[in-house]
């Protein structure tokens, strides 16, 4: 189901003023994206993007009080006519046409303004609306910064996922989330991760209870939001099953619609977690600046081979 936030929502968060259509204010935005309607104030409604948040700055307010009032009133109509369209802004705190006031009253069309200049408003609104209407879902781990890396801890009830992060965080890493971690994937494809308030920077340790790392561990022990990178996944260890012991594949996993590293640690008994987890961390951070010792053994191996098959001959 495609996410929404209401225009009033919206209007209350970037402080914005009502002029008209107050009883439009439970209106829908649905879309991220923004328009500003100059083609449609010189008449060409073909491919009107009906559905957005339709902007009006100098330009456009400009152009609107050169035109005489009979075309004015004709194109403000054909502006507010659709019941998709969310609501209209003005920025810069400019005049607005008693025309289009009169026709977004009749409508219950709201228009809002703000004293913003149009680029810096709009650059403002695009990130309150990708939070917002961002993909997300909630998934059952821990996510910990570890070195500087978002690895996102998974694995079945009991496993031990908690008692790692705990390891991490008294080694010095931060903890963002445990038990439940909401992620969002914005318009690039990159995934967020963060606690829900209710049990943001608490961790659950059994046979201990619930504690408050920044209380135990100091405010540089938490941190409420981080990019994701790797996905750790902890099994209990399966004695038939074949680990990779190279590293030469890397394996992927989907969230939402984003493919992540994987890297899945079988637990035993004896098995320093934490430290498997601050290598695989490492490892990541030195293949994104072009180093996979795993290729370059392979390359060695090849390489040792190959002389040993020409001494041979």
């Amino acid at each position: 189901m495609a996410k929404k936030v209401k225009v009033s929502e919206m209007m209350e968060q970037l402080h914005m003023e009502v002029l008209a259509g107050e009883g439009g204010l439970k209106r829908p935005i649905t879309t991220g994206d923004l328009y500003r309607p100059g083609l449609e104030m010189a008449g060409y409604f073909n491919y009107h993007p009906k559905e957005r948040i339709q902007m009006l700055g100098k330009t456009e307010i400009t152009f609107i009080e050169m035109l005489t009032t009979g075309v004015r009133r004709n194109r403000v109509e054909q502006l507010c006519a659709p019941e998709e369209t969310p609501c209209i802004i003005v920025t810069r705190g400019l005049d607005v046409p008693l025309e289009l006031l009169e026709e977004a009253t009749k409508r219950d069309l709201p228009v809002l303004r703000t004293q913003l200049s149009t680029t810096i408003f709009a650059s403002r609104l695009t990130g309150f609306l990708e939070n917002k209407l961002a993909p997300s879902t909630t998934i059952h781990g821990v996510l910990v910064d570890v070195y500087g890396v978002g690895m996102l801890i998974t694995g079945s009830s009991g496993i031990g996922k908690s008692e790692t992060a705990l390891e991490l965080v008294k080694r010095g890493h931060r903890l963002i989330a445990d038990d439940a971690v909401e992620i969002r994937q914005n318009g690039d494809k990159v995934l967020t991760g963060n606690a829900p308030e209710l049990i943001r920077h608490l961790l659950e340790i059994r046979g201990v209870g619930i504690i408050n790392v920044m209380t135990l561990f100091g405010a540089g022990a938490i941190r409420n939001v981080k990019k994701i990178s790797v996905v750790v996944k902890l099994e209990n260890w399966q004695q038939e099953k074949q680990y990779d012991r190279l590293g030469l594949d890397e394996e992927l996993t989907r969230i939402i619609d984003t493919d992540l590293p994987l890297v899945t640690i079988p637990v035993r008994p004896g098995r320093n977690l934490a430290v498997i987890v601050e290598v695989a961390a490492m490892n990541y951070r030195l293949k994104r600046m072009g180093y996979n010792a795993a290729l370059q053994f392979t390359n060695k191996l090849t390489e040792s081979l190959n002389e040993d098959f020409e001494d041979f001959d």
